[in-house]
């Protein structure tokens, strides 16, 4: 076993890894994130990872409706939802070395092995798959300086997929005792209504479960109705071997950015600190109550409309389909004092019905978010066409900048069947096309080399919505989209009043396109994805501007 990298100071790096018990979506993104928080802000150099036990080599081919939105990162890295969790609670960048799955893993011990640097030797799953792990983790840790480093390991223990995870954690925990720490967030149910009548057995089994892999947890986060009473803590210290005081309430929040907060409650930054034999360097949470408070306090509401296509699901998936969006309109909610109020909207209604797009009136903002295919896009056209004439503030994300561009070809611009080549190919108009050097890549069927994947400089137009919006004439923002504006028609566009205020540096690619104040009080599309680099001490310019919009319309 290699020895564990070490940082700056010279001072070996500490592993924090948190695992799931009972069931899956227990919060194990969320814990990992706010411990993330919690130490940083007690002035010690944090990264985070998470590990997919998936074989998909990434989150790429992922349904958005099974699996939650695919989460990119400034490298072009497509990875799962909870990466933006991380980003979001650190406020830091991350790159594809903080993510694996197990596809990727075996992808990368297979090529080792064709290319012969193992010579000779017989390649077993075990040691060699756990090692690459460590080496990853390490790997992760060294380039980002990192004092400590956060490892969730996905799905839930007692499962096949993970096993050879947690060998990797029992390798490295064997080799380095005192710099490793096992987190269990186990679900905790109730029997009763009011969730007072918990249950500790489930998680007594997870722990079991630990225990039969080599692997015994140094702190148990209850995820719980309501927080754990004295005796449910008392009983799963007695039963899972572990100190009262490292049993931790991980109660029903009304936002995720309060948990940080609570964990404070219990100590457990202290706690964490002194099991790694860290000094702590300060403490300062305060900018990040700042923020829960206005969140939590604004009382002056507004209604903000997200059309789509992934809405026939239940909410719960619908949240994690789009949970970058929710968040982004979160933080720019709270930066101009206003709670929002977030409705889905069907876009596929609107092809059966069209006049049922006048629901759209008592809106105060609406957002027309990222997608892929045809389904509901003649609906989403119908509903952008009456958001243009009826000055409802607007935001399109990728998609919904391309779709705003049909609209306005269509109905403003005399383009009558004006579409994109992704549903209508043999449209007579075709102002959203493929570049050309990513139709030769699709018609080789290497459709892994046709997205513009990851961050892009865009320059940006002053006296525009957009430079309001941003103060700057460079910005850098992530995409994931295939398709773009037709160089073609950018001029008849224009004419027609169209405002292409944000653009790649050679004038090629547009990236924002937007109707003038004096016709629109905001109306705004973006080729990238703003949501991305939202986060919330500094929330995305674009957000701010539209949720401040749309309080003015509120007014």
């Amino acid at each position: 076993m290699k020895k564990a990298p070490r940082g700056s100071t010279g001072k070996r790096t500490k592993y924090i890894f948190v695992v799931g018990g009972v069931m899956s979506g227990v919060g194990k993104g969320v814990t990992a994130a706010s411990i993330g928080k919690i130490l940083q802000a007690r002035g010690i150099r944090v990264t985070a990872m998470k590990i997919d036990p998936y074989v998909n080599v990434d989150a790429g081919t992922m349904n958005p409706t099974e699996h939650g939105e695919t989460f990119v990162l400034d490298d072009g890295m497509e990875c799962d939802q909870d990466m933006g969790n991380y980003e979001r609670f650190l406020g830091k960048d991350l790159s594809r070395a903080n993510y694996m799955t197990t596809g990727s893993i075996y992808l990368e011990v297979i090529q080792r092995e064709r290319n012969l640097e193992f010579g000779g030797k017989c390649v077993s799953v075990v040691p060699y798959i756990p090692l690459e792990v460590i080496n990853r983790i390490n790997r992760a840790a060294k380039l980002a300086n990192a004092e400590v480093v956060l490892v969730e390991v996905g799905g839930t223990v007692g499962e096949y997929e993970n096993i050879l995870f947690l060998e990797a954690i029992r390798m490295l925990r064997s080799s380095h005792p005192e710099d490793v720490l096992l987190c269990l967030v186990s679900y905790i149910p109730s029997l009763s209504a009011g969730g007072t009548e918990l249950k500790t057995k489930p998680t007594q089994h997870a722990v079991r479960d630990l225990n039969s892999v080599g692997l015994q947890p140094d702190i148990i986060f209850g995820r719980a109705p309501v927080s754990l009473d004295k005796k449910r803590k008392e009983k799963l210290s007695l039963m899972c071997g572990i100190s009262e005081e490292d049993v931790i309430s991980a109660p029903n929040v009304d936002s995720i950015y309060d948990v940080p907060l609570n964990f404070e409650k219990e100590s457990l930054s202290d706690r964490l600190l002194m099991k790694l034999g860290l000094r702590p360097r300060g403490t300062d949470l305060a900018s990040w109550r700042a923020f829960s408070r206005a969140a939590r306090d604004a009382k002056r509401e507004v209604r903000i409309g997200v059309v789509g296509k992934y809405f026939d699901s239940g909410d719960f998936m619908l949240a994690d389909s789009y949970i970058s969006v929710i968040e982004a309109i979160k933080h720019g909610g709270a930066a101009v004092h206003r709670k929002p109020i977030i409705e889905w909207i069907e876009s596929e209604q609107f092809e059966r019905d069209p006049a049922a797009v006048r629901q759209l009136a008592k809106y105060d903002g609406i957002i027309v978010p990222g997608g892929f295919g045809g389904r509901g896009i003649e609906g989403k056209i119908t509903a952008i066409k009456y958001i243009r004439e009826h000055k409802i503030p607007y935001l399109g994300l990728c998609y919904g900048m391309q779709l705003a561009t049909i609209e306005y070809a269509r109905h403003k611009a005399g383009l009558k069947g004006a579409h994109t080549t992704e549903v209508d190919p043999a449209t007579p108009y075709p102002v959203i096309d493929i570049m050309p050097e990513q139709r030769k890549n699709m018609s080789e069927k290497n459709f892994g080399a046709t997205m513009r994947l990851g961050a892009y400089p865009a320059a940006i137009e002053e006296g525009t919505i957009a430079f309001a919006a941003y103060h700057k004439h460079l910005v850098s923002e992530r995409h994931r989209h295939r398709y773009e504006v037709n160089p073609k028609y950018i001029e008849v566009l224009t004419k027609q009043g169209l405002i292409f205020s944000g653009f790649s540096p050679d004038h090629r690619l547009m990236e924002v396109a937007e109707l003038p104040r004096k016709t629109h009080p905001f109306f705004v599309g973006t080729q990238f994805h703003p949501e991305l680099k939202s986060r919330p001490l500094s929330p995305h310019p674009l957000f701010t501007a539209f949720m401040k919009a749309a309080a003015e319309r509120k007014k």
